[in-house]
């Protein structure tokens, strides 16, 4: 079986993902959604619903599994998982230039090779940070997430770490 992996922190998923997710189903006979956390970011979504997000937006597609990656390196989880491949989209040359060395180490550790999909023209613009941004300042972002990413973005919560005004 051929099995890779697309990481992330997913927070929110939104289109460009998908698309790229359903680009890797296409090219792999299973495709891992993996959920990270980075204790160096902050959170809009709490871990739990970075996963039920993926999970309900997911459901169609045949092939995928949606889990956490859970503590340690990327590399290790690959290996634990017979995972052959990690899928990167990319929008830029920075994105590009921020994914190389990490590729080549997950390589080096594992032995699995990265495949960087190229973003789709009308995505590149896409980042989860911009989506919480315009969303927050109460922009429409209904064209760029999926349904079960705008309902919880309209539910208004204030965002993960931080402060109720009031």
């Amino acid at each position: 079986m051929r099995r890779a992996v697309c990481p992330g922190s997913f927070d929110p998923i939104h289109n460009g993902h998908l698309e790229v997710i359903a680009r890797a189903a296409g090219l792999f006979d299973e495709v891992i959604v993996a959920v990270s956390t980075n204790q160096a970011k902050k959170y809009r979504f709490a871990l739990a619903e970075r996963l039920e997000m993926a999970r309900e937006t997911l459901a169609s597609l045949k092939g995928i599994v949606v889990e956490p990656v859970g503590e340690g390196l990327l590399a290790e989880y690959c290996r634990q998982r017979g995972v052959s491949a990690i899928v990167k989209g990319l929008r830029s040359s920075s994105d590009f230039d921020y994914e190389l060395p990490m590729a080549t180490m997950n390589r080096q550790l594992s032995g699995v090779e990265t495949v960087f999909l190229p973003a789709e023209a009308h995505y590149l613009h896409l980042s989860s940070t911009l989506i919480k941004e315009v969303a927050g300042l109460g922009g429409n972002v209904s064209d760029y997430v999926p349904r079960s990413v705008q309902r919880r973005m309209l539910a208004g919560e204030p965002p993960r770490n931080q402060q109720p005004k009031g």
